[in-house]
């Protein structure tokens, strides 16, 4: 295609947002603003989707590659997609709309320097999906948190200021090593072209340090323990639309950078620490779904749980087996969905009732039985019950993990147990028992937006959890050519001496 159909997704969100911007501040332009910004947001999304139909998933190659000059002699733009990328993108431009359809409910002043944050974070998110150089993608990578800082210090609650200093201190410092790590790179082969050190490859005697750095930036976005506390302060703080984009699409950049880069470009030096990686992850499962049970605060209580699912995904990822990687694949699209989902739900009744403290619901079931039956859905979808796209992921992590480690295996699938308990007791706690607060007597069931923007959100979930073959199919050639071109195979079964 001469078409240059991926700088056209990366660049309209950002030509929408200076539309916006010019636009005059009145209260008709502000609605006018938020039509535009849906519009622009659902253009991507039905671009993505063409881009998605018309993707060949029997090539092993990066597609739709766009390649310019940017600094002579050092840097060159250049983007392409392969079948794990494109499902994030696909996700990324999903996400974003519904994102813009709540803002009226949830964001009461500055609207339009909202949706322009939302489009410029939109820019940014599906640069890093698509990028095939080293600094290209750091730029996106870390350009992205300008806008999330600005979603949470601005919009946010009561201690914005301080979760969005966390956020940015946490996850900006753990990107300086990364960045070192890239001029590193260049200085040992001459190149950041991602395509062309795929082909050359990095001398063994420089993988361990190379994979620390990156690691040190991955690791807290993920994030990992102990590098997590940043996320529940974020997600408590940040309005609905900034808790959704920041579980459903930031933390997968993290994911989506240790497949193509941790174990793309240091196959070796990934196999070394895979014991650091099963530590950190097992103890995000087991430990966080834990804390997740003791909390009393819906948004904590989901942010936690983020924290062990996304330990499923270095899980699986770190497995280097193609039920593993492709398990991760699947939870990170998956989680999104989901995650999504519950921090909306978290915002419906928070729009309402103004707190987020379990202990002040109950019974929600006799007043508002539409959103029971959608919050059970999500609920299901969590914890991974048969069904659901959720149990996809988890399974294949599983499988993959129960090749390489019985053990570990075992230990992470206490991990779905804890799940289905945490999640089932704040259902509980929510829609049953006795309608006994005045105040929830009051609250009304789902308006017709909120239906909407739920019902898109619950149909992909069910969908894939019964026919998860449209997600499988895009991944699998990509997974095995990774697999084939690294010699993960051979380097696992050396690892346990076969």
């Amino acid at each position: 295609m001469n078409f240059p159909i991926l700088s056209s997704l990366i660049l309209l969100p950002t030509i929408g947002a200076l539309f916006i911007f010019f636009v005059r501040s009145s209260n008709s332009q502000y609605q006018s603003s938020k039509y535009v910004a849906l519009f622009i947001t659902l253009a991507n999304f039905f671009l993505s989707l063409y881009l998605w139909i018309i993707f060949d998933k029997s090539i092993v190659d990066f597609q739709f590659v766009e390649e310019r000059e940017w600094i002579s002699g050092f840097v060159n733009y250049k983007v392409g997609v392969d079948g794990i990328s494109i499902l994030f993108i696909l996700l990324t431009t999903f996400i974003t709309p519904i994102c813009v359809i709540t803002v009226n409910a949830t964001i009461k002043n500055r609207l339009k320097d909202f949706l322009i944050a939302i489009l410029i974070l939109e820019t940014f998110m599906i640069g890093v999906f698509c990028s095939l150089d080293l600094v290209v993608f750091y730029l996106f990578f870390e350009a992205g948190l300008i806008p999330m800082f600005l979603i949470i210090g601005i919009w946010g609650g009561e201690r914005r200021v301080y979760s969005a200093f966390k956020f940015f201190l946490y996850t900006l410092l753990g990107s300086v090593l990364m960045l070192v790590a890239i001029i590193s790179i260049y200085w040992i082969t001459g190149t950041t072209d991602v395509i062309k050190l795929y082909e050359l490859g990095i001398d063994a005697k420089y993988q361990n340090l190379l994979w620390l750095a990156f690691f040190s930036s991955f690791a807290v976005k993920t994030p990992m323990w102990p590098v997590h506390t940043w996320l529940p302060d974020a997600h408590v703080e940040a309005p609905t639309a900034g808790s959704v984009l920041l579980a459903a699409i930031l933390l997968k950049m993290a994911g989506y950078g240790f497949i193509r880069f941790s174990l793309g470009l240091f196959p070796d030096a990934s196999l070394y620490f895979v014991p650091l990686v099963y530590t950190l992850s097992l103890i995000a499962i087991i430990y966080t779904s834990l804390v997740a049970l003791m909390q009393e605060d819906m948004k904590k209580l989901i942010a936690y749980s983020s924290v062990a699912h996304m330990g499923f995904v270095t899980l699986g990822i770190f497995t280097m087996t193609q039920q593993g990687i492709e398990g991760s694949i699947f939870q990170m699209i998956s989680h999104g969905l989901v995650s999504a989902a519950l921090f909306l739900c978290v915002g419906v009744v928070y729009d309402r009732l103004h707190t987020r403290l379990i202990n002040r619901y109950g019974g929600l079931v006799s007043i508002m039985p539409k959103y029971a039956i959608v919050f059970m859905v999500f609920t299901l979808g969590a914890l991974g019950l048969p069904g659901t796209s959720g149990f996809i992921g988890e399974f294949l992590v599983l499988m993959g993990a129960f090749k390489k480690n019985i053990l570990v295996a075992t230990i992470a699938s206490l991990g779905v147990i804890l799940g289905a308990a945490y999640m089932l007791w704040l259902y509980k706690r929510i829609i049953f028992g006795k309608l006994i607060n005045e105040d929830v007597k009051k609250m009304v069931d789902l308006k017709r937006f909120e239906i909407v923007t739920l019902w898109l959100l619950v149909l992909p979930i069910i969908f894939f959890g019964f026919y998860p073959e449209p997600l499988i199919n895009s991944i699998e050639v990509s997974v095995a050519n990774m697999i084939d071109m690294n010699d993960l195979d051979k380097i696992n079964k050396l690892a346990l001496g076969d």
